[in-house]
């Protein structure tokens, strides 16, 4: 009789549940997990060898285009990295829009977290619930930076504009007609901070129903519960950071353990698991949305009663405005400057970490003096996560992979780099 051997199956880069270019070697005893192998490096695109040859302010696009589900939490680490080594701050309503997008973008990546979970384990109907609140916080990055998701809108100094007096309107058209389009429109009648306002009293009757489809789901509990247990010590040495760490039952937030921009004047709270499986982790996650929501509402109260300057005057740093920099040969001179040669920046190193909905995103910067970095390093919070996997996969099932590669919050962006 013939040996009975485990047999090796590859699980993507084409499979729509690898969430983008994972390709996992499988070695599989009937259907259940032996070992586990990601083959990473198909979404490779250089960007810590690119930002090496480019100035300082023209490497903050390519923040956007590493986690591209994260926009402005990659800029955010980046930019306050340079500001370290400038040895600026931005100023304080700067600070608050920067915190206030941080929180709108973790709502955001949660949202497609938790959309294609639900999906990689069967279930269609949370996938369209998500969307559907996704399409306003993207309305308030376009509002803001004329871009859905690519944004570059944080600068070193500050933020590129100040936040809108008026939303974009809806117009009539062949797909809606006038009564459609005013239903549209009510909510976007005032300020970007309105239509934020409105949009965070709304939000958490949503994330109610979100766990009304989920939480005491029995297929969903099926599929979550038990499934890639880590414990709270094995968390740490893997090195997990976010939601993951959160889910094994350690306390480790960024925002409270080393608070940067306004964080510390702020009232929020920690969620933190208990069992260390797929399903405190999709706990903590539906709690730290709550949470998000619970931290815009602080901004958008602080922003309407304190006006102010959203980027430094110093024009060695910052662009001057388009008014002056068409009327003025000084501003002129400072423009061109800014855009083609940059801003040197002094010698030295800097590591700056931030609290990115996926763990501990950090960029380490050294300066050799000149206009752009000497090297750059990206602390991709997703890549000590996809190396846990094949100890969280070995013993569970084929299926059960899906759901693991769905709980690691995976892509690829940041990863590959």
């Amino acid at each position: 009789m013939p040996d009975i051997r485990n047999y090796t199956l590859n699980f993507g880069p084409q499979h729509p549940a690898a969430h983008g270019v994972l390709r996992l070697v499988l070695e599989l005893d009937g259907e259940v997990v032996e070992r586990a192998d990601p083959h990473i490096g198909l979404l490779h695109r250089a960007t810590e060898k690119l930002a090496e040859s480019k100035p300082f302010n023209q490497s903050i696009p390519y923040m956007d285009r590493l986690d591209y589900v994260s926009m402005m939490c990659n800029e955010h680490a980046y930019v306050m990295a340079i500001e370290r080594l400038l040895g600026i701050e931005p100023p304080i309503r700067a600070q608050y829009i920067r915190v206030m997008f941080d929180e709108i973008t973790r709502i955001l990546n949660h949202l497609l977290w938790i959309g294609t979970h639900g999906l990689d384990v069967g279930a269609m109907t949370i996938f369209l619930y998500a969307f559907r609140e996704r399409e306003d916080l993207i309305d308030c990055y376009e509002a803001v930076t004329g871009a859905r998701m690519h944004a570059a809108y944080y600068r070193p100094g500050g933020v590129y504009r100040d936040l809108p007096d008026r939303m974009p309107h809806y117009e009539k058209s062949k797909w809606h007609n006038e009564s459609q389009v005013k239903g549209l429109n009510s909510n976007r009648q005032g300020s970007l901070l309105d239509f934020i306002e409105d949009f965070t009293s709304r939000f958490p009757t949503f994330v109610d129903e979100y766990e009304t489809l989920l939480t005491e789901n029995r297929i969903w509990k099926q599929r979550t519960v038990g499934i890639g247990v880590v414990s709270p010590e094995r968390a740490q040495n893997l090195g997990f950071s976010g939601p993951m760490l959160r889910g094994s039952g350690v306390e480790w937030d960024l925002r409270k353990k080393q608070p940067y921009e306004v964080y510390d004047k702020l009232d929020f709270d920690i969620p933190v698991g208990v069992n260390g499986d797929s399903y405190d982790r999709y706990l903590v996650r539906i709690e730290e949305m709550r949470q998000s929501n619970h931290i815009i509402k602080q901004c958008v109260d602080w922003l309407r009663q304190n006006p102010g300057p959203v980027m430094l005057d110093d024009h060695k740093i910052a662009p001057p405005q388009r008014e002056t920099m068409k009327a003025e040969m000084e501003s002129l001179i400072h423009h061109f400057k800014h855009f083609t040669e940059s801003y040197c920046v002094p010698e030295g190193e800097v590591y700056q970490a931030v609290e990115h909905p996926k763990g501990e995103f950090g960029i380490y910067l050294v300066s050799d003096g000149a206009n752009k970095p000497y090297r750059m390093k990206i602390r991709a919070p997703g890549f000590p996560h996809l190396a846990s996997m094949d100890e969280m996969a070995k013993g569970h099932m084929l299926a059960d992979v899906v759901a693991i590669i769905g709980t690691q919050d995976i892509v690829f962006g940041e990863i590959d780099r």
